[in-house]
């Protein structure tokens, strides 16, 4: 699933990134000196088994044919993948889900006004593509998975983005969109928040098209003489509504099993309740360039060769049809497990979905082979001698385009287990060639940053941190600049939600790492048919040296959670990070009370100015009640309270390392475990508002921004949306979850300090 792959350096957005340096030490975190030797060593033979043409080989068997979920070859694909973990030595099974996946029974779309059209909907495939002839013959066409059936007539209003403060610019231009079908494009948030907003606004239908100021023509050539999109290509996707909760829609927080108790359709919380459909820049167009009505801000317009207005005055009317087969279909999750020496009751996963919209080279193959050469070099260095301390666990997941299905049905019904003995999850999903991008966890940032100045980037020959640190210091925000100043390593971005990490992180507490390539494979081939073989090699990683390169940071990743004997969770960064969420929270409240005396000045002189001149064109909302100062005490001592265990775990920390080591495997168990499940501290069983599946108080997806994380979300969008008892409320319950993390941590020193 994930974002749509267009490259932007981290900014600090709905607090995504550390805002407060934390400098890397020397050596490795959780290993002592003759440790870390032998550790790097391991590293480099690991780095010397991994090979393309291995990554080049299953990718190409893979993509040969469509592997949506349910489809014959996604059963392959998985049958696939399970023999080859076998044969490597691995303890395999397929752990099988039964999940609700709408797949495309009808899809029309006419202009009835001003001239009557039926709009063509089928996505060109080119003949030139070795893919070209399994597509036609297998492939499903563009749609919106989770729409509702519905055949509506409406006149078009055009509504830019789709998002909350887009419907605010037409309120203020007098166009009520309730009773007619909107127009929008993609970007600017997760496609399933427009039709969600458009049915809270009153709209009876929603149309999503791609406008080639995105991926199109105006940012190269179209496939297959470039990489971008073609006029009559359509990304597709999931509209579940995933900031509500992931994973199937009828089986709310448990496993999809057979026997599994299930919700209709129609009680589902998540399934949209509006006919949606994609459509292509060519469709897109020939209702643009119908709309009558005012002409739209500057921020609106994209690159067709139109004027671009928002409609509403009933100039273009179309019909929407649409109609589903609302089946069960089976998500196959591959599962290979390699039993620890030491601690086999502590698990190190690694994952990455399997299934694709189409053929799905990039989304999500690009990332499933880097798995398998992992797992496969690992076990050429377990024929060698080698013994993970402890044990390892390779996933494969089914069904995650959808809304993350299969990854979150198995962890829902293996939950206490998991939260028993995961100690951290590696998730990757599509790559590209450019700069490392990671996220993940605030306590794992000190990891992070050791192992991305390792590894070397395939085409500068420095390493991946260096790069990204540059990138930034050219392109950043000033904020992003001088942050990256303060110190040696590179972020880690805050985790929001689009692939298989969230049920782990945000539902389940369970540490977890995000990590992709992007920056320059630029395409448009995200969610289309043009998803290939052919696309991939010739534009986005021909070598797969990337493709390598996060093998090797998946590697460290999990070498190092594998094998050191303190696992390697330090606490200076979520302190300061944490903190700094707390500093945007205030500043938020600040802005937020700056905006709404602006309105209600703008709303006055308004109303004044209509009162003069009953032709004034602007109709005015109403004044907004003045935002109060809120009680940030409580959060802020709670931060405070969690910087001071922080550093007396550091100093702690120190003294056990240059100590003697302890041979009191109990107590090293003892002392990883509540190191491991501090996150977990985090999770607040209630959950968010209105959505109680999101249980983790630092960090969450937006509730209108789909993948856009929000950090200490249910004060931040309490603020946001001005629900000021809320935000009080919220505040006491995030202070409540940050105490509970420095107990943990106070636990761990005191199980730490050296008698």
């Amino acid at each position: 699933m994930k974002l749509c792959p267009h490259f932007s350096l981290s900014i600090l957005v709905f607090g995504a990134v550390s805002t407060i340096s934390v400098l890397a030490e020397d050596g490795v975190v959780g290993f002592r000196a003759d440790e870390a030797s032998e550790l790097k060593s391991l590293e480099a033979r690991y780095d010397e088994l991994l090979s393309a043409d291995n990554l080049r080989e299953w990718m190409g068997k893979m993509t040969s044919r469509p592997h949506h979920a349910g489809s014959p070859k996604a059963r392959e694909n998985a049958e696939y993948i399970a023999e080859l973990f076998r044969s490597w030595g691995y303890d395999t099974s397929t752990e099988t889900f039964h999940v609700l996946y709408p797949t495309p029974k009808l899809r029309e779309l006419h202009q009835l006004k001003p001239h009557p059209v039926k709009l063509s909907l089928k996505e060109e495939v080119m003949g030139s593509d070795s893919a070209a002839e399994a597509l036609l013959q297998e492939g499903l066409p563009p749609f919106n998975a989770y729409s509702a059936d519905g055949d509506v007539v409406g006149t078009v209003v055009y509504a830019n983005q789709g998002l909350p403060k887009d419907y605010e610019v037409l309120e203020q231009n007098g166009i009520d969109v309730k009773g007619k079908i909107v127009l929008v494009r993609y970007g600017g948030s997760w496609r399933g928040i427009k039709p969600k907003v458009a049915h809270e606004k009153g709209a009876i239908g929603c149309i999503i098209y791609n406008d080639p100021s995105a991926d199109g023509f105006s940012e190269g050539a179209a496939y297959p003489e470039g990489a971008f999109k073609h006029d009559s290509a359509v990304q597709r996707g999931s509209v579940v509504d995933l900031p509500v909760r992931p994973g199937d829609p009828l089986t709310p927080g448990y496993g999809a099993t057979l026997e599994a108790e299930r919700l209709t359709v129609e009680e589902s919380e998540t399934v949209m309740k509006i006919p949606v459909l994609p459509i292509s820049a060519a469709n897109g167009e020939v209702l643009l360039k119908t709309l009558d009505g005012r002409v739209a801000p500057k921020s609106w317009r994209g690159a067709l060769p139109l004027t671009y207005r928002m409609g509403g005055g009933g100039g273009t009317v179309v019909r929407l049809k649409v109609a589903f087969n609302w089946d069960l279909v089976p998500a196959y999750n591959v599962i290979a497990k390699y039993q620890g020496s030491d601690f086999p009751d502590e698990w190190v996963i690694r994952g990455n979905h399997h299934d694709a919209w189409v053929i799905g080279a990039r989304d999500p193959m690009s990332g499933m082979v880097t798995v398998l050469e992992q797992a496969r070099a690992f076990s050429k260095l377990i024929k060698q001698g080698w013994r993970p301390k402890r044990t390892l666990v390779f996933c494969s997941w089914d069904a995650e385009e959808p809304g993350l299905l299969g990854s979150t049905e198995w962890a829902e019904h293996h939950a206490s287990l998991l939260q028993e003995k995961a100690v951290v999850y590696i998730n990757t999903d599509g790559n590209s060639r450019g700069f490392l991008s990671i996220g993940g966890s605030h306590s794992l940032e000190r990891m992070a940053a050791e192992v991305a100045r390792e590894v070397l980037d395939p085409q500068t020959q420095i390493s991946v941190s260096d790069r990204k640190r540059s990138a930034i210091l050219v392109n950043g925000s000033p904020e992003m600049r001088e942050l990256i100043k303060s110190r040696k390593g590179i972020p880690l971005n805050a985790l929001g939600s689009g692939s298989d990490y969230s049920v782990f992180l945000q539902h389940l507490g369970i540490p977890s790492f995000n990590v992709a390539f992007n920056g320059e494979g630029f395409g448009g081939e995200y969610h289309t048919s043009f998803d290939t073989f052919d696309h991939f090699t010739k534009f986005i990683d021909p070598g797969f040296e990337y493709g390598i390169a996060l093998a090797k940071i998946c590697g460290r990743l999990t070498l190092r959670f594998a094998d050191a004997e303190l696992l390697p969770f330090q606490f200076a960064a979520p302190s300061k990070t944490y903190s700094g969420y707390a500093e945007e929270l205030e500043k938020l409240l600040v802005k937020q009370r700056e905006e709404i005396e602006r309105h209600n000045l703008l709303v006055n002189e308004g109303h004044l100015k209509q009162a003069a001149d009953p032709k004034w064109p602007f109709v005015n909302p109403k004044t907004k009640e003045n935002a109060p100062y809120l009680n940030f005490a409580p959060l802020l001592n709670a931060l405070d309270r969690l910087e001071a265990a922080s550093s007396s775990f550091q100093q702690t920390w120190k003294d056990y390392f240059g100590s003697i080591q302890t041979t009191d495997r109990q107590k090293i168990a003892q002392i990883n475990k509540v190191l491991y499940q501090s996150e977990q501290t985090l999770i607040r069983t209630e959950g968010l508002p209105r959505r109680p599946w999101f249980r983790h108080q630092v960090y969450a997806p937006g509730y209108y921004t789909g993948y856009g994380v929000k950090t200490f979300p249910g004060i931040r969008e309490a603020i946001e949306e001005r629900k000021w008892s809320e935000a009080e409320e919220q505040m006491q319950f995030a202070a409540d979850a940050i105490s509970a993390y420095s107990s943990q941590v106070e636990q761990a020193t005191i199980l730490l300090t050296v008698e």
